[in-house]
């Protein structure tokens, strides 16, 4: 524990590890989130907390849509490539295997245990460093049935991204 009880309390927080994906006519790309949530029944939607400076903020304001991909705990290794920034690996696409969703064309990444595709309905200055994004879903799959308990967390790869 440290001294500061907000950010102790913020850790302590279970999230899952999920990959955003996003595209344009003529980029795309993975980046890995944890600040997912369902935000409404009727209209289906989807809140993201997403960094500003980040490049796939970019990329979402462009193209409007992005996908999010679920993963299972077995495929930890599938995702964790994509944790480094387009900056720092700018690569990171030539790598990446995929396929292109129908409805929004952002990539779905291989060996997902399902996506949903959201188009951006809107994206909110919160006054931090970080947006919040929020989009309807209009298409998803699942490749690989599972429970909740079954997928991809923070704390089940030991990592915290909170504070």
């Amino acid at each position: 524990m440290s001294s500061d009880k907000a950010k102790d309390a913020l850790e302590m927080m279970p999230y899952g590890f999920y990959s955003i994906t996003s595209c344009t006519d003529d980029d795309a790309n993975i980046m890995v989130a944890n600040w997912v949530t369902q935000a409404s029944f009727e209209p289906r939607l989807i809140a993201l907390g997403l960094q500003q400076t980040s490049y796939t903020h970019g990329l979402i304001e462009k193209g409007g849509s992005f996908a999010v991909n679920i993963f299972k705990q077995e495929d930890s290794e599938l995702i964790t490539p994509f944790t480094k920034s387009r900056n720092k690996k700018p690569e990171k696409m030539e790598e990446a295997s995929y396929s292109q969703a129908p409805v929004t064309g952002c990539p779905v990444l291989d060996g997902a245990a399902a996506y949903i595709e959201c188009r951006v309905i809107r994206i909110i200055d919160v006054g931090g460093d970080h947006d919040i994004v929020v989009g309807e879903v209009v298409g998803a799959d699942v490749m690989k049935e599972g429970m909740p308990a079954d997928m991809l967390t923070l704390p089940k790869l030991g990592w915290s991204y909170a504070g």
